[in-house]
């Protein structure tokens, strides 16, 4: 039994507090924080419909260190789920490092200033949290996150040596909308319009930002769709903690409707991440564009359809090649029921829910440190995806199939 501080009401904290809430015996007295804190009471009444479970609210600008440690100092937590900005990340560990308590998070550090998303930042961390005795797990999420798992599985269970890595995610949702994003508009765009990075021969190769897509079937009658390859944090782990990668890729599908309105946003400058005057004030236009686009954690009231999220890996077992494809599907309408969200913060925030309760249970990060998914024993995870909401499959393909991304 557990007390947890879960910082970010957005639709990933909404989805975070419900499921642990569900796992009222692990996580045993919950605070929700944010700047917000009618967002974080409207999630709570919902808790207490759903699951006649009790949380606590608090508000916390998230990146005013004293202000999180005097909470943590108050509360006494064993653990801080982090579900806010990635901009928060490094305030949010400093905070921890005072307050002598543990720490998690979905998505790594990225720079207010600059559409940059690496783990460098939160690698330096190592010494100063083994040093205070405590744990911090990144990238608790799906994609960061699962597919780290899913990846860890397969060189387990499958692989001698795992070659090559293609991750792609698949949102076949229809949100009703004429543009939004399925989470936080800023963190989004940023992240689609930043440089590609794929890992090839031994490092990083960039390519310009949407400028490789071809067209992706999901098993299972999803859809066929066109998916994008970008960057994306978890090749940065992996590659670094599965060495024998020679090539890792992520897509991401995109409709056309979505591409023809980031293209109009862009040349018109609202993707802007640099300081613009207006009026007599500076604005961020990007920050603005994010004010006036609907709320990705309203979107569960409208959203149909799935999401196919997963990992197609090449290598070798016992001298032969191999190619499997690991995945889940998750149902939109079937989330909201569940807990008021969409299915792509739900397939953020059960992760979340299930990376903490192993941290607290004393299955995961063996030691104190800095810890990415995929360095952890995967089972127990993959078993507890199965229990919570987030069912997976794995199939057996071609080495031709794997080539060409043809899962079917």
């Amino acid at each position: 039994m557990a007390k947890v501080l879960i910082i970010g009401a957005g639709g990933v904290g909404s989805v975070v507090a419900h499921k642990c809430a569900e796992l009222s015996k692990t996580f045993s007295d919950i605070t929700l924080a944010s700047r917000t804190v009618s967002k974080c009471d409207a999630i709570a009444n919902s808790v207490k419909e759903r699951y006649g479970v009790v949380i606590k609210t608090a508000e916390l600008d998230a990146d005013n260190i004293p202000a999180t440690v005097a909470l943590l100092n108050t509360l006494n937590p064993s653990l801080l789920i982090n579900v806010a900005l990635p901009y928060q990340d490094l305030p949010l560990m400093d905070a921890c490092l005072e307050a002598e308590v543990h720490y998690l998070d979905t998505a790594n550090y990225e720079p207010p200033n600059e559409a940059k998303f690496e783990y460098h930042w939160q690698w330096a961390y190592q010494d100063k949290f083994k040093e205070a005795g405590l744990k911090a797990l990144l990238g608790s999420g799906f994609d960061p996150g699962v597919t780290n798992v899913f990846t860890a599985w397969a060189l387990k269970h499958h692989f001698d040596e795992i070659h090559y890595l293609d991750i792609v995610d698949v949102n076949g949702g229809d949100h009703g909308q004429a543009f939004a994003t399925n989470f936080n508009p800023e963190i989004n765009i940023r992240e689609v319009t930043a440089p590609c990075r794929h890992w090839e021969d031994g490092s990083f190769q960039e390519t310009d930002a949407m400028s490789m897509s071809q067209e992706f079937t999901c098993p299972e009658g999803v859809g066929t769709y066109s998916i994008y390859r970008m960057y994306h944090e978890e090749m940065e782990s992996l590659t670094k903690h599965i060495p024998t990668i020679k090539k890792a890729q992520f897509w991401m599908s995109f409709s056309e409707n979505y591409i023809k309105h980031l293209e109009v946003l862009q040349n018109v400058g609202m993707t802007r991440i640099d300081e613009v005057e207006y009026n007599g004030q500076k604005i961020i236009p990007l920050q603005f564009l994010k004010s006036v686009l609907p709320d990705p954690g309203d979107l569960g009231k409208t959203t149909t359809g799935r999401t196919c999220i997963g990992c197609i890996i090449r290598g070798i077992k016992d001298g032969e090649e191999k190619a499997i494809y690991i995945y889940n599907i998750c149902d939109h309408e079937e989330c909201f029921a569940e807990v008021g969200s969409q299915g792509v913060s739900y397939t953020t925030g059960v992760p979340a829910m299930i990376g903490a309760k192993l941290l607290l249970e004393g299955k995961w990060a063996a030691s104190a440190g800095v810890w990415n998914m995929e360095q952890n024993d995967p089972d127990p995870f993959m078993e507890d995806l199965n229990q919570y909401g987030l069912p997976w499959k794995v199939v057996e393909l071609s080495i031709e199939q794997a080539q060409s991304l043809s899962v079917l």
